[in-house]
């Protein structure tokens, strides 16, 4: 009765693995339709101690004890007992059970249950199976000489030189050292342990294929993909479908990344995106890299850096974006050619720009120009000084102009060589103007219509305004001025030199800052003297 239940819950293994099995192996490639049923040759018994006959329990089973071997064309089969069924072709081996087939696959266990007709071996309890460097661990192995795959379906280890593999499935050919895993997938290395659902491993290269979600976690940070591959060996790797790399507060996401872990290097091609959770900015384009080492990113082709630590997001773009570690506690952002920004209180374009979150001062060069509600400034160089991600002050070095919009063909205009535009809240409540200081007022009765035109000049003027209308004006140490009626006034008179109005480059909103405008010829400023009518 033992030897007959023996058998059956044999036979109930095979069947209840065969199914996970020829699943497993479609993933690899090897399709049912195409596997090659093994041709049927003969066991036979080497040597046994002592041979009997077991009449009442199975007359066709030999009874063998001491030193016992079988032999199936080129595997050997050793144990201290065994059944042997020559007319099925079969046995069934007990205690210090091993295989042997030639000189690089062993295999070990404290049953054994091998149909030779099939040429698939179940082993049971304490299944130890050596290939090389290469050792699997598990309470029950089924193997398969052809194709060579022994597979395991209820828990299991691989180990290697490198790395230890464990999982509730698995499989291992030694011919093609190819290790296939799922449910419960731990791969642990000195360095970092990746866990997973579906996990294939070349124990020869020492390459994990991923293939369901996995996570790989290690001190410099963490690893979120669902497919790609990791090299533990040089540890580098290729992550697909929008894997994420995060090392401290970085997290740096691309439809595809090549990550270098050794070198704290990640370059991601498609959709990037660079978060900074401590600073609240974020780095986009469609090609990038960051350095976990030097703390530098860098981003091209539609790229965009976002700030949105006050909830007013900074939406900021250019051909080029590169944002750098100052010290562990500030970052700076530089931005290159067709550089166009939007915030909902402040717009602006220029050619280059910087910005440093320890002074949280946006530096723009050649051509800038920022708008506020109806005010645009522009100047050769504009400092907009920022206050827990509120707009401080705005300062124009060399050139500086500011006008406000009254209607289609009125403008007030302030003109000098340095101007500086004080805000409160979200709109300028005074303008500074250092040097050769120029104005165009068109005051405003209470109905709202215009009488005049007033001009200034004079070496300094400050103006305050209260809800976007001129509230006060100090102009001095000796200034001039002039007030024209508007049935007088002429056309050229109505705008200081070098006026231009930018609306069409002004950015209309987030979207709009990928668009590319450029100044209408009538609008390049041709001028020798700056200050000389």
């Amino acid at each position: 009765m033992r030897l007959i239940n023996r058998l059956f819950l044999a036979v109930l293994s095979c069947v209840l693995s065969v199914g996970v099995f020829a699943q497993t192996q479609d993933s690899m490639g090897i399709a049912a339709k195409d596997r090659v049923a093994p041709k049927k040759t003969k066991v036979f018994l080497e040597h046994a101690n002592t041979l009997s006959f077991d009449k009442e329990r199975n007359a066709e089973a030999q009874v063998l004890n001491g030193d016992v071997c079988f032999r199936h064309d080129s595997s050997y089969m050793y144990c201290d007992s065994a059944y042997f069924f020559e007319q099925t072709n079969s046995l069934e081996a007990f205690s210090n059970v091993r295989m042997e087939q030639g000189d690089t696959l062993f295999v070990y266990g404290n049953y054994l249950f091998y149909d030779g007709n099939t040429q698939i071996a179940y082993l049971r309890e304490n299944v130890r199976m050596e290939n090389g460097q290469v050792t699997l661990f598990t309470d029950s192995l089924n193997y398969e000489r052809i194709p060579d795959i022994g597979y395991y379906f209820d828990g299991g280890l691989i180990v290697d030189s490198l790395n230890q593999l464990s999982s509730f499935y698995g499989q291992y050919s030694p011919s093609t050292k190819l290790a296939v895993f799922n449910d419960s997938v731990r791969l642990e290395n000195e360095q970092f342990t990746l866990y997973s659902d579906t996990l294939h491993y070349n124990t020869g290269s020492k390459i994990a294929t991923i293939l369901g979600p996995s996570i790989i976690v290690s001190d410099s940070g963490t690893i979120y993909s669902s497919r790609g591959w990791y090299d533990t060996v040089n540890n580098t790797s290729l992550l697909l479908d929008r894997s994420q790399v995060v090392s401290g507060d970085r997290i740096l996401t691309g439809d595809s990344i090549a990550y270098n872990r050794e070198l704290g290097f990640g370059e991601a091609f498609g959709n990037m995106c660079l978060q900074d959770t401590a600073q609240h900015v974020m780095l986009e384009g469609q090609y990038g890299f960051y350095s976990e080492k030097t703390e530098y990113a860098f981003a091209t082709d539609s790229a965009r850096f976002l700030e949105f630590s006050q909830g007013d997001t900074l939406f900021l773009h250019g051909d080029t974006l590169k944002m750098i570690t100052v010290d562990s506690l500030y970052r700076e952002v530089k931005a290159y050619y067709g550089v166009r920004f939007y915030r909902t209180d402040l717009q602006g374009v220029c050619d280059s720009m910087q910005f440093n979150t320890k002074d949280s001062v946006l530096y723009m060069y050649t051509d800038p120009i920022v708008w506020n509600e109806q005010y645009q400034i522009y100047g050769d160089t504009i400092l907009v000084f920022m206050n827990d991600s509120s707009i401080d002050f705005a300062h124009v070095k060399q050139f500086a102009f500011a006008i406000q919009q009254i209607d289609s063909t009125a403008f007030n205009q302030l003109k000098g060589n340095d101007l500086k535009a004080y805000f409160e809240g979200q709109v300028v409540n005074q303008i500074d103007v250092l040097g050769n200081a120029e104005s165009i007022f068109f005051p405003l009765e209470k109905d709202g219509s215009m009488v005049g035109m007033n001009e200034t000049k004079s070496g300094f003027l400050t103006i305050w305004l209260k809800d976007n209308k001129l509230d006060k004006l100090k102009i001095w140490p000796t200034p001039t001025g002039t007030m024209t009626p508007i049935p007088d006034l002429k056309s050229d008179q109505k705008y200081l030199k070098d006026f231009y109005w930018f609306d069409y480059i002004r950015p209309k909103d987030k979207d709009d800052i990928y668009q590319v405008v450029k100044r209408k010829v009538q609008d390049v400023p041709k001028r020798s003297n700056k200050f000389v009518h």
